[in-house]
């Protein structure tokens, strides 16, 4: 069905109904496994691949591809099949963007910006009661209904949610990657981790950005965690440079939080409160691809090469002081070696309630 697709590639291309899948199948008593297993022997005895070595990549069911995979190795016992452990050679492929690619995922950051700003409107335009947001039916509003327009409003400007939404408030803004009660109640003077990564339609480039907010006002505390990350995420920006690797990000990032007393992975990996995540990562066709953000990576390729594009998003953590802090923006590294935000949006904290 997708020969056209498949012939536009300009790659050699084989009709996959030339294998006859529904014969294989009746020739395994209905043995799905078995019939790919089969399937699969008879496109590598075409290429001429017999022996040597194959590598596995792809985005499959892992149970499944073990068992079809498993199934081959013994029809074909001179080729040796393998999966790869650690530095994927087709994410290295994928690490850097082309001139069209970037130009799509700008795109998609348009379009994720303008949801938000609907996210925001949506948000200060209710009424208030003990400190409450309440619909027109005086029911509260809860993170459920506030997702349930976000998943509309992605829609209708054609964009796809596969990995879901961040909308976590109170202790759940604490937890990074907390995806928020559906059943919370959206109340004034908390914050909110607002974090929203879409892809285009039908699956393609994907756009990452985080804001946190605090509607009507933000407590004392609350301000002074976001003016730190605030400071770090600016001066981490400013401070961005072509072909420099991306560990000392990180490692600069830990240092400025650390300068203001809060606790980071760099010296306690096992901290669940203060920096406790990378300070980004690559994005494309996967939310998450290379360049890698980390201490502990030390591969070359790691690093802010001329057409990289990437996240940058510190953040502060404190789940039983019913708080959490974190700012996003996908950046893009110019062949001029200049970065470029893909997506402009305000850095406000407090949305004042209209």
């Amino acid at each position: 069905m997708e020969r056209d697709e498949a012939a536009s590639t300009h790659l050699q291309t084989r009709n996959l109904d030339d294998y006859r899948f529904n014969d294989l199948y009746k020739q395994t008593d209905g043995n799905v496994e078995e019939a790919y297993a089969l399937l699969y022997q008879k496109m590598l005895t075409d290429c001429g691949v017999l022996s040597g070595r194959m590598v596995i990549f792809g985005k499959v069911d892992a149970g499944r591809s073990y068992a079809i995979f498993s199934g081959l190795q013994r029809l074909m016992p001179d080729l040796f099949i393998q999966g790869q452990v650690g530095d994927s050679i087709l994410m290295r492929a994928m690490a850097t963007k082309d001139d069209l690619e970037v130009e799509r995922i700008r795109k998609m950051g348009q379009l994720t910006t303008r949801v938000v700003g609907n996210v925001a409107d949506f948000l200060t335009t209710h009424k208030v009661k003990k400190e409450v947001l309440v619909q027109r039916d005086g029911s509260p509003l809860t993170i459920g209904e506030v997702k349930r327009r976000i998943n509309l409003w992605l829609v209708e400007s054609g964009a796809d949610n596969p990995e879901g939404t961040i909308f976590a408030i109170g202790r759940d803004a604490g937890v990074p990657h907390s995806s928020g009660n559906a059943n919370d109640l959206i109340r004034l003077g908390q914050t909110i981790v607002f974090d929203i990564f879409p892809c285009e339609a039908g699956g393609g480039y994907f756009y990452d950005f985080t804001r946190t907010w605090c509607l009507g006002y933000a407590p004392e505390p609350v301000q002074a965690v976001y003016a730190d990350v605030l400071d770090v995420y600016q001066q981490v920006m400013s401070k961005l440079q072509v072909d420099t690797h991306c560990k000392e990000y990180q490692v600069l990032t830990c240092d400025l939080f650390e300068a203001r007393g809060h606790p980071t992975i760099k010296s306690n990996s096992l901290t669940q409160e203060g920096y406790v995540h990378g300070l980004g990562h690559g994005v494309g066709l996967n939310i998450h691809e290379y360049p890698r953000f980390s201490t502990t990576v030390t591969a070359d390729f790691d690093r802010l090469s001329p057409g990289s594009i990437v996240t940058v998003e510190p953040g502060l953590y404190y789940p039983e002081r019913g708080l959490g802090v974190r700012l996003e923006d996908t950046v893009w590294v110019r062949p001029d070696g200049k970065m470029e935000i893909l997506a402009e949006y305000p850095l406000d904290l407090v949305l004042p309630m209209k």
